[in-house]
């Protein structure tokens, strides 16, 4: 039973780790394609309608390989998960109904019309209809990160008399202000995939010498929104996001910061390696009385350790949820660093000839991505031992009758064909970007 389990958490970690790929570029792209057709339309000129169309193409890709990766997950609620299914349902169902109906068809819909209908279109229709895809994507993520969230804190619910969960408070269940702050975090982090993308493609321009204006369009927007998304990232939604989690799943913030024993003036660990066993960390570098005064405000702040709760209670990975959330805080402040001194050099007129940022700027393109997985890795190890926290245990939620070998079979299945369609997406992917935008204008 227990290897059972283990397998549909493997299964589920996999798929969606791998989807998530996708709707995070997606997502941070949509308000910087917006950008470049806003300035496109008020500056009247052509390269940035060209970068615009660009974009939307790698969007595009993008996009097709999210709905391809995601409807799976939707069928793994049946499959591997049906006990929660059973029991979450009546809850969680409207959230992804919703994000189903309304979210994913004014994306689709007007992703067609963006990417096909601009000589049917005025350029401020064809503008508008840029807004309406990022509406539509991040309407999108909105309504799967409340459904996240319900499962983290869950808010208007009352159990019926099977046991189940039915929602009562439709308004609470979008209004849970964790989701609020999850749903503020996740989308920063999304828009620093995007601008770091962006920024990255630009710099492989300029440092090969070719489509050089598109380049510095793209450098340019890149690193302006890379550093907004990723001071926010930090204040006020990272904060937020961390200070809900002191109040409302204090075992999971000792989890994260390996705090094993509480407190009053706790110190902020930078570096150091948990060790379970023995209830310390090994090779410590600390900040003194820092995790009080962040989580509380109040540097002799009293902070929750692990000895004040059950141990049945604990996260049960506790080393890879303590690496995974200091590996996103780590890579959220090297962010922070080099998109400041990048928006400095542009400030100053130095960005675009300067060489080695902009290889900064091109090997930096695949650490947003292991940041925001981080940072997912975060949220699910955390909410461990509970699949509904409070209400469910992760044990209870999977399927019974699906045994470890059939679990296996299918997830071994899924890893092949997730890497024949990760091969063809950077194959498409690196098509567009050998073409560049040029080709994207050729083709209307």
């Amino acid at each position: 039973m227990e290897s059972a389990l283990l397998v549909h958490r493997l299964h589920f970690a996999f798929t969606v780790t791998f989807h998530y790929l996708f709707p995070q570029l997606t997502m941070g792209l949509a308000p910087l394609i917006v950008v470049l057709k806003t300035l496109g339309l008020r500056r009247n000129d052509e390269t940035y309608n060209q970068a615009a169309r660009f974009w939307a193409r790698i969007f595009g890709i993008n996009f097709v390989l999210g709905v391809v990766t995601g409807i799976p997950m939707e069928f793994q609620f049946g499959t591997n998960w049906s006990h929660f299914s059973r029991f979450a349902g009546g809850v969680i169902g409207q959230t992804l109904a919703m994000e189903g109906m309304f979210a994913f068809f004014l994306e689709s819909a007007f992703l067609g019309l963006f990417l096909y209908g601009e000589k049917r279109l005025s350029p401020k229709a064809h503008c508008w209809s840029a807004v309406a895809v990022f509406l539509g994507s991040w309407l999108s993520g909105f309504f799967i990160i409340a459904t996240d969230a319900w499962m983290q804190h869950p808010v208007g619910y009352e159990r019926a008399a099977d046991g189940s969960a039915q929602l009562n408070s439709f308004w609470a269940l979008v209004l849970n202000p964790w989701a609020w702050w999850q749903y503020a975090h996740n989308m920063s982090g999304a828009g620093i995939t995007g601008a770091f993308v962006m920024a990255s493609v630009g710099a492989f321009y300029l440092l090969g010498r070719k489509h050089v204006e598109h380049g510095r369009i793209f450098v340019k927007v890149g690193v302006v929104a890379g550093c907004v998304f990723s001071i926010v990232q930090l204040f006020p939604t990272g904060d937020g996001q961390g200070r809900m989690l002191a109040q409302n799943q204090p075992v999971t913030l000792a989890a994260m910061e390996a705090l094993f024993t509480g407190q009053p003036g706790a110190p902020l660990v930078l570096i150091g390696q948990p060790n379970v066993p023995e209830k310390k960390i090994d090779n410590p570098i600390v900040v003194p009385k820092m995790l009080s005064f962040l989580t509380y405000r109040r540097w002799e702040a009293h902070v929750h350790g692990l000895d004040e709760f059950p141990q049945e209670l604990w996260p049960g990975t506790i080393p890879l949820l303590y690496y995974s959330y200091h590996i996103m805080v780590g890579l959220g402040t090297i962010f922070i660093a080099i998109m400041v001194v990048a928006v400095f050099l542009l400030w100053r007129g130095k960005l675009f000839d300067a060489r080695w940022m902009l290889w900064v700027l091109l090997l930096s393109l695949p650490f947003p991505y292991i940041a925001n997985t981080a940072g997912w890795m975060t949220a699910e190890l955390g909410r461990q031992p509970w699949l509904v926290y409070g209400l469910m245990l992760t044990a209870d939620g999977y399927s019974k009758t699906v045994s470890a070998g059939n679990g296996m079979f299918t997830l071994l299945g899924f890893m092949g064909m997730y890497t024949v369609l990760g091969i063809l997406f950077l194959f498409l992917v690196r098509r567009e970007i050998e073409h560049g935008p040029l080709a994207a204008t050729s083709a209307h």
